[in-house]
């Protein structure tokens, strides 16, 4: 008979509202599989790892395992931006050198491409060295960028519809303060998160897909100057007398003196200025066609722990994505990613399946130039099609306590450390 394995899940990158409903799919499907044993968080990520830190998820209450669903970001057991890089082999022989201390036989990333990247180079490591682990990913990120152009290694990640139904909510109540205060502030100028890729700000067009705001959007990709905008913006107030931008933070508008993070993003939130404000600043400098100013609103990482906004949707898919991340490892089919898969036919669904960590690693889909519309300042029906059922219908119930969110709050059980104290390679 095998002997009975653990099991080492982290989180890497930026948080989500709907990434510990993941670990909690992952933690209630593994306590019933007979081929895995202690399910260990590593605290912040890799790092948890390297330090030994692995808090003992199976010895929490079901109660708040349960409550992982309405508690959004990664305060349970934390992220990081950690990468381990090739030169890094110190840190890599003490992955494993921590996983065999706990006789850990299973270990789940979830995260973005660079955490896929780290999931399939332990895998191999493991495997060149004989060691029996099998390396599983767990996909998230709000940015929709892991993954291929075509759809065909994930239809879209866990986070994403929930940023994106934030975003529909902000543009609708942004239009209500436009229009009320367009005689004085006649261009209300939004800026969302999106480093590279459009699907974040593409999303403001949920909010009006009958296209009946006078909305322009902006995302990374727009092939566009900020005096060509200036431009647009002019002719919106003359026909409209007011004009909403939504202008994605990567959007081009020069050198924002932007901090980088160990995997080489900018952290736009972190940088000197915003795109959004640079566009306030031009708009204002050239002048508007209409009296008033234009005036913006720079939503930060609330953009990605506002629970009140998860899609219903993405917290039913991303609760089975961490589901079929634990089938897959029970089951010992190491090096593949879980994901999800948009069946055809005009009524949406999804089904769970696996695909190659190698062939997600370091991915980077791009937003399908043909989802760009011609004018260049907005998108089309069929990104609108695509993304509409991702938002769900309703709005999440959330429980409270004396009205405040009731979330969940883990015991600081861990394993017992066993190995020396680790100083992490890229740290000294």
């Amino acid at each position: 008979m095998p002997v009975t394995k653990n099991l080492v899940v982290a989180q890497s990158g930026g948080p989500s509202p709907v990434i510990n409903n993941t670990l909690r799919g992952l933690v209630e499907t593994a306590r019933q599989m007979s081929e895995i044993g202690t399910v260990y968080g590593a605290r912040h990520g890799i790092e948890g790892v390297l330090k030994e830190e692995l808090l003992n998820l199976s010895a929490q209450s079901q109660e708040e395992i349960a409550l992982l669903r309405y508690t959004p970001a990664a305060g349970s057991i934390g992220t990081c931006r950690y990468k381990l890089k090739p030169q890094q082999q110190e840190d890599f022989d003490r992955v494993l050198e921590v996983f065999r201390a706990h006789n850990v036989g299973y270990f789940v990333y979830i995260g973005g491409n660079d955490s896929m990247d780290t999931a399939h180079k332990i895998a191999e490591l493991a495997r060149s060295r004989g060691f029996d682990l099998v390396g599983i990913g767990g996909p998230k990120t709000i940015d929709n960028d892991v993954g291929d152009s075509d759809f065909q290694l994930i239809d879209h990640t866990p986070g994403y519809g929930s940023t994106a139904k934030y975003w529909m909510h902000a543009v609708a109540y942004a239009n209500e303060e436009n229009e009320g205060s367009s005689p004085a502030d006649p261009v209300l100028v939004l800026q969302a998160m999106g480093r590279k890729i459009g699907f974040i700000p593409a999303a403001a067009r949920l909010a009006d897909p009958h296209r009946e705001m006078p909305l322009q959007i902006y995302m990374a990709e727009s092939a566009c100057s900020l005096a060509q905008m200036a431009d647009q913006v002019n002719d919106q107030l003359k026909s409209d007398g007011r004009c909403i931008v939504v202008v994605s933070e990567g959007f081009d508008v020069g050198d924002l003196g932007g901090l980088r993070d160990s995997f080489g993003h900018t952290s736009f939130s972190s940088s000197q200025s915003t795109a959004g404000q640079l566009v306030v600043n031009y708009l204002n400098q050239v002048g508007l066609a209409v009296k008033g100013n234009a005036r913006g609103n720079i939503p930060g990482t609330d953009q990605r722990h506002s629970m009140a906004y998860a899609s219903t949707v993405d917290l039913e898919e991303a609760y089975h994505a961490g589901e079929m991340a634990a089938l897959l490892a029970a089951c010992g089919d190491s090096g593949y990613m879980s994901t999800i898969l948009r069946n055809p036919g005009p009524v949406y669904s999804v089904r769970y399946d696996k695909v190659p960590l190698q062939a997600v690693a370091n991915s980077e889909r791009s937003f399908p130039a043909q989802w760009i519309a011609p004018n260049g300042f907005d998108v089309t029906d069929d990104f609108i099609r695509y993304a509409q059922p991702l938002v769900g219908e309703g709005m999440v119930s959330l429980p409270m306590i004396a009205g405040r969110p009731r979330m969940a709050r883990l015991q600081p059980i861990y394993a017992q450390q066993t190995l020396p104290s680790y100083v992490l390679q890229a740290d000294r």
